[in-house]
């Protein structure tokens, strides 16, 4: 890793943040931002499950974002809306698989701003079930009363919406194609801007997090905290993350080169190296919203000891990797690590089966 911007640097580049004795936050990274949130989510300590566990864990909460049943992909939203607005988009169109959080949330942002939204779905997860198929996000999504293209398998779906955007435009409609997980490298200044915040929120509290997890998807909540990181002087290795998409060659590669995409927006000499990344490809299992056995335990341990809930294909994945390192040793007694909950709990009424008691998972 190379080049940490100075303090005065980054109040010329970030204009909405000021760094005096103790930084300061007001939700402003320069950017034309539509507001989809009501401000900061909480931190809150796990401390039931952390007795249990001989480490503290604290969880970030993004599934309380509000808008649409909430989730992480709203804070890219703000931005990539603004974005959108910026050019005099009429019509939002995004990408991807049946029970996607980022196409729910999209769909939901899009009706609270008066935009005409089209989703690009594949069923990309072999499931056939009545839960997964109609349930979930796809009731949702219904019930918000937007265009669905449903396609077969695993379709090209940015083909798909690109050539969808095009016949739009030639209809006089001006189309913005939001890409997949909102994460583009604007959309991932949008959880740069989150280190900011759980900066603030760490000093407010009083505790320094030895870690951060997060689950890794398109990459783009992973690489934005990264950048954000990197920007307050800090080591991009703090954000461990679990894949839960790709294989974990291919999401380390999709995430460094979003993580310095993003870097560049606000610092163009920043970067980071392929060694910086803090990354697991032990939780995906054989596949992307495949249930493991670990999976359904975290999932169960977190709702049963805390009442929390996280979902099956991105937080439960995720969740039961934090578990397996510390089971591993990973951290020392009393060390304080958070976990990024991203939301995505409607998947939960889409996986039934992988929690019923006569479900066995190999």
């Amino acid at each position: 890793m190379r080049i940490v911007p100075s303090r005065n640097e980054l109040n010329d580049k970030l204009p909405g943040i000021v760094m005096e004795n103790q930084l300061s936050w007001d939700g402003d990274c320069g950017l034309p931002t539509y507001r989809l949130m009501e401000g900061r989510t909480p931190i809150q300590r796990l401390a039931r499950l952390s007795e249990k566990l001989k480490v503290n864990i604290y969880v970030k909460r993004d599934d309380l974002t509000g808008l649409g049943m909430g989730g992480n992909k709203l804070r890219k939203l703000e931005i990539l809306f603004g974005e959108a607005f910026s050019q005099k988009a009429d019509t939002v169109i995004t990408v991807g698989a049946r029970q996607s959080n980022h196409a729910r949330l999209t769909a939901a942002a899009a009706v609270k701003a008066g935009l005409q939204c089209e989703l690009v779905l594949n069923r990309a997860v072999n499931r056939t079930d009545a839960d997964y198929v109609d349930n979930g996000n796809t009731l949702l999504n219904d019930l918000l009363g937007i265009v669905v293209h449903d396609l077969p398998g695993a379709s090209d779906v940015q083909q798909f919406a690109n050539h969808r955007a095009e016949a739009l435009r030639a209809e006089g409609r001006v189309v913005y194609v939001c890409p997949l997980g909102g994460s583009s490298p604007v959309g991932c200044l949008a959880y740069a801007r989150c280190a900011w915040e759980i900066r603030v929120q760490q000093d407010e509290i009083g505790v320094t997090f030895d870690e951060i997890v997060v689950p890794n998807g398109s990459g783009g909540t992973h690489a934005g905290l990264v950048a954000g990181e990197v920007l307050l002087g800090g080591a991009p290795s703090r954000i461990r993350a679990h894949a839960v998409l790709s294989p974990v060659d291919r999401s380390h590669e999709i995430t460094l080169e979003k993580a310095n995409q993003t870097l560049r927006l606000v610092r163009p000499e920043c970067e980071i190296a392929a060694d910086d990344l803090n990354l697991s490809g032990d939780s995906l299992g054989s596949g992307y919203g495949i249930p493991t056995p670990g999976m359904v335990a975290a999932v169960r341990m977190l709702a049963s000891t805390e009442g929390l809930f996280v979902d099956p294909v991105y937080g439960g994945k995720a969740f039961a990797g934090l578990l397996a390192d510390i089971e591993a040793g990973r951290y020392r007694r009393d060390q304080n690590v958070l976990f990024l909950m991203t939301g995505g709990l409607p998947g939960l009424f889409a996986y039934r089966e992988a929690f019923s008691a006569s479900t066995q998972l190999g």
